[in-house]
């Protein structure tokens, strides 16, 4: 199971850096085409680099960076990773961090998965709206529902992890994730 879990969590780590690598070499192409625009010649000599073909870098690039946000949060960032305000947590004794643990932890998968209705009904809409110039790239069928869905994926994840981070608590304390710690669970 644990190997299971580490080719995983590799496997989402490569989704993210193949989403970064994409956004960079369409960055780049920008990059070329906008400088190559400026010698009309080299458009004419080779159409590939015909400026008005390269619109859907823009919307591409955009769409890409919300992805990865939302895919490195849900998948990539580790709990001890992210930006935490523990100025109380730390200085309360291990019970007192197990039960705000276990209430913190509760309260943002329920609060997510209570949100994950209400969002969707609202992407209801986008199904019907198209991208402005993805479809150049892509085809005719990409939504701005589809752009966006990465955020309901972001919602279920995130609250499974904080709804493991609860269970993980209850049964051995809140200090196992924590850096310093030697990850074996006290009873």
């Amino acid at each position: 199971m644990k190997t299971l879990v580490k080719w995983f969590m590799r496997g989402t780590e490569f989704v993210a850096a193949m989403m970064m690598a994409a956004m960079f070499l369409t960055f780049v192409l920008q990059i070329a085409v906008r400088y190559s625009a400026k010698l009309e010649w080299l458009a004419k000599a080779v159409p590939f680099l015909e400026p008005s073909r390269y619109g859907w870098t823009l919307e591409f690039c955009l769409a890409l960076w919300v992805w990865i946000v939302f895919w490195g949060a849900a998948f990539v960032v580790r709990e001890r990773d992210h930006v935490t305000f523990d100025i109380i947590y730390g200085h309360v004794s291990p019970k007192t961090r197990r039960w705000f643990a276990i209430i913190g932890g509760t309260a943002v998968c329920a609060g997510l998965l209570w949100s994950v209705e209400p969002t969707w009904s609202k992407f209801f809409i986008l199904r019907l709206k198209k991208t402005a110039t993805l479809n150049n790239l892509l085809g005719d069928w990409v939504r701005m529902r589809d752009i966006y869905s990465i955020y309901i994926l972001f919602l279920i994840v995130v609250a499974m992890r904080y709804g493991w981070r609860a269970i993980s608590a209850f049964r051995h304390g809140a200090d196992i994730d924590q850096p310093g710690h030697d990850g074996v669970a006290k009873p």
